[in-house]
């Protein structure tokens, strides 16, 4: 955080695809370190290790980034860019260096990275994330696109081959573009989302009649 803190205003691009979001093919994570290289965008990476073959637990931190990494990565990038293991999401997104998210489009993320106004490269891995991601970048129109198909469904039934790093930096330099329509419209519904949380927004007022009329139902 102390690294983010010092970095230009809305430079830096967040990878992070959930707390159970991992990759369990290597090259998959090469192609997303060669694009990051390529671009040469800053860049703050949450990068979990896949549980056991055939066991259902959440992704662990790797406790030896070198073995997943292409050779010498970390210290190519050591300058502009942090990989990391879990990330507190919220309090990354709502820093003023962070400028794009690449993002398996959980619902939470979703809703999280419209409120700080920071739009979103989608990337979804399973369940309805394909579907948020659909609306994002094609009906909404405040999304930049990696990947828009599931790559697993439920953790083991493969639905979609590896990303490339060209696709993968296509989609960085989309997202990280400051003047984008895609920002614009991101920015506004940040305000609108802002609004709907304070008192007399929409937000607030349903969550009010929600307590008020469970306290009187019986």
């Amino acid at each position: 955080m102390e690294w983010l803190d010092n970095q230009p205003p809305l430079s830096v691009l967040f990878l992070c695809f959930g707390s159970k979001g991992y990759f369990d093919e290597q090259g998959q994570v090469t192609e997303i370190a060669r694009a990051l290289e390529r671009s040469g965008v800053r860049f703050v990476w949450s990068l979990r290790k896949p549980p056991p073959k055939g066991m259902f637990e959440a992704p662990r931190d790797y406790l030896n980034l070198e073995e997943v990494l292409p050779e010498g990565f970390l210290e190519r990038t050591a300058e502009i860019g942090r990989v990391i293991g879990w990330a507190p999401q919220s309090q990354i997104l709502s820093n003023k260096a962070v400028g794009g998210f690449v993002s398996h489009c959980g619902w939470n993320s979703v809703l999280e990275s419209i409120y700080y106004g920071v739009p979103i490269a989608t990337w979804p891995i399973d369940a309805e994330q394909q579907l948020n991601a659909f609306q994002l970048v094609r009906d909404l129109k405040m999304s930049v696109e990696i990947s828009l198909d599931n790559r697993r469904e439920f953790g083991d039934v493969r639905r979609s081959g590896m990303v490339s790093a060209e696709r993968i930096e296509r989609g960085i330099r989309q997202v990280m573009e400051k003047e984008s329509d895609v920002r614009k419209k991101v920015k506004h519904m940040s305000e609108i989302s802002k609004r709907a949380l304070m008192e007399g927004g929409s937000s607030y007022s349903h969550l009010g009649r929600l307590i008020h009329d469970t306290l009187n139902w019986e």
